[in-house]
């Protein structure tokens, strides 16, 4: 599995948000200024995270985007599954059922499966939220005087 770069860069625009919230409404150049990222990148990437309502979107002066709800409660996963289309390892294990004639005699699809549980479930349990606090935890660890 590879994570592209949109899936990617949508994750590190909604922590540039979280990290700014109590700023109210964020301009893209803002964020694109922060994170490095192409503004016309971003524009790219916004439409599908308003559409998902992950965002909340405000137009004219002083507008801009902001997180539709608190950090702690987007996941990793979430994130991913909606830039990346699915997190399915193997393309058997992509639907909700699994298709493919082999499943029955495979000796090989319980290591896919197994890796892709861990998989989700780690970032099922990864938080905007916990994400911030980890980055804060490690900064404050990295102070020297």
């Amino acid at each position: 599995m590879k994570i592209s770069t949109k899936g990617r860069y949508s994750l590190r625009m909604l922590l540039d948000l979280a990290m700014h919230s109590d700023e109210g409404f964020i301009s893209l150049k803002d964020i694109a200024q922060r994170q490095q990222i192409s503004k016309k990148y971003l524009e790219q990437i916004v439409p599908l995270l308003s559409r998902s309502g992950l965002l909340r979107a405000n137009r004219g002066y002083q507008g801009g985007y902001m997180l539709s709800k608190p950090a702690d409660q987007y996941t990793v996963a979430e994130i991913l599954r909606l830039t990346e289309g699915n997190l399915a390892l193997v393309a058997c294990l992509e639907g909700e059922e699994n298709l493919c004639p082999r499943a029955s005699e495979c000796i090989t699809l319980p290591v896919w499966s197994g890796l892709s549980k861990v998989i989700n479930n780690y970032l099922e349990g990864i938080t905007l939220q916990s994400i911030i606090d980890d980055f804060n935890t490690n900064a404050a660890q990295n102070y020297y005087i």
